[in-house]
């Protein structure tokens, strides 16, 4: 009897059951984004640590990123539940339930989104974490986008040249502001503000530099006032659902964790500054305005004077040392920054 094909037949059942073992033990995390392909968030953030779980994993787990999943508020719920393993979102559009991240949108700390984002995480685990906002859920990163400004289809030249007017804002820290300013507040995702913008449904909109390009405002919002320094930052978090964690091995586990945390903050964060620098650039190539000057600073400090002993008080019901949380979040901002 000639043996060689039976060999080569056990050989090949062998490689393909190899296959099967490897394609059973490698788990897909799936990620729920609700911005565009090409913002910073889906084009740099998610591909970064998708590969550092990779390495970590030695390939045991991947990221998947799902698209058009809904509101970004319903992206809690939905890693809640199971729906999808992880996503993020911005804490202003859940309003009254993530009060604790307010405090890096606070206007005057003067950092890029990457120092403030390390300040934040270092908090959250200090001060925040006892607090459980974040129940339901775990949380991996805590970060903020970079500084916001105006963005509008007419010119304007003052601050005080937007009351009465259509601004959508995001929620946090914005709704505070836009109060100050006697604007019109339309609450609504940054998914929908091209839409807005276009149909004159809005005038303007409270946004960081990045958009310009990442969600094309240049198109549609052609003039930008940015008080100097900026007028708030934007807190977000990147959440997993518990039971997916624990239903990994305990080495699979950690090393996910060990690229998350601090690390991913600072990531996240500087992912934002790389966008705004590029949508500055981008902006002002395409003929966008960029009103930027002293005298904005100082209207801007005016109007936001007190804001961030308003928040000390709308969190008092936390039991949190909320005073010496700020005052740690900004040294640390401060001492991060580039």
């Amino acid at each position: 009897m000639n043996k060689a094909p039976l060999m080569k037949i056990t050989a090949a059942l062998g490689f393909c059951v190899a296959l099967s073992a490897s394609a059973v033990a490698e788990t897909v995390l799936r990620v729920a984004t609700w911005l565009p392909p090409g913002h910073a968030m889906n084009a740099e953030m998610w591909p970064t640590w998708g590969k550092w779980i990779e390495e970590a994993t030695e390939g045991r787990v991947k990221i998947k990123l799902e698209y058009g999943m809904g509101h970004p508020k319903s992206m809690f719920d939905l890693v809640e539940d199971g729906v999808v393993d992880a996503s993020f979102s911005y804490h202003g559009y859940v309003p009254g339930r993530f009060k604790l991240p307010q405090i890096a949108e606070q206007p005057g700390l003067g950092v890029n989104a990457e120092a403030a984002s390390v300040a934040l995480w270092r908090v959250q685990n200090k001060y925040f974490n006892k607090a459980d906002e974040f129940e339901g859920l775990t949380l991996a990163a805590i970060f903020t986008h970079g500084p916001g400004y105006v963005h509008t289809i007419k010119p304007i030249s003052s601050l005080a040249d937007l009351k009465g007017k259509k601004i959508r804002i995001g929620g946090g820290i914005q709704s505070d502001l836009g109060k100050r300013l006697a604007i019109t507040p339309i609450a609504a995702p940054g998914s929908k503000v091209y839409e807005m913008l276009q149909q004159g449904v809005i005038d303007g909109v409270f946004m960081p530099m990045g958009e310009q390009q990442s969600l094309r405002l240049y198109e549609v919002a052609p003039n930008v006032l940015a008080v100097p320094g900026g007028m708030y930052l934007g807190s977000f978090s990147i959440f997993i659902n518990p039971d997916f964690l624990a239903n990994l091995p305990k080495k699979d586990r950690d090393a996910i964790m060990s690229v998350s945390g601090e690390k991913l903050s600072a990531m996240a964060g500087s992912a934002w500054d790389n966008a705004d620098a590029k949508g500055l650039t981008f902006a002002k190539n395409n003929g966008v305005t960029v009103t930027s000057n002293k005298q904005l600073a100082q209207e801007f400090k005016q109007i936001s004077k007190g804001l961030d002993e308003e928040w000390v008080e709308s969190v008092k019901s936390k039991g949190v040392d909320a005073e010496a949380a700020l005052k740690e979040l900004r040294k640390i901002a401060r001492s991060q920054a580039k």
